[in-house]
């Protein structure tokens, strides 16, 4: 299993404010999408989230994003080594992802194809 990146989340209260910074930063435009009852924007290596606490709780709760080329390699991999599967592999907006909670307790999602 290679990891082929590893982006950190952050909540914000204010996208739009939050997105324009990050837009210029990058220098990139911000991929805008709803999930799980919260609202994105995700530029370059940095993925924003705001919403209700409910729903924020739950999407803050995993520590960072990983990227590997083959999601259900590397979700095997993760699980043969002692890692516990939370939720999916399943499609989203921005392809297929898992969260994994690994033994030291760290939850992260994976993403690839």
């Amino acid at each position: 299993m290679a990891i082929r990146s590893v982006v950190l989340r952050r909540r914000v209260a204010d996208l739009e404010t939050a997105a324009a910074f990050y837009e210029k930063l990058t220098g990139e435009p911000a991929s805008r999408f709803a999930f799980a009852g919260l609202e994105l924007a995700a530029t370059g290596p940095f993925p924003l989230f705001a919403g209700p606490d409910e729903a924020a709780g739950r999407f803050a709760g995993v520590a960072a994003t990983l990227t590997v080329a083959d999601l259900d390699a590397a979700v095997a991999g993760a699980r043969a080594a002692g890692a516990e599967v939370v939720a999916g592999p399943a499609e989203t907006p921005d392809g297929r992802r898992a969260v994994l909670r690994h033994p030291d307790g760290g939850v992260f999602e994976y993403v690839g194809a």
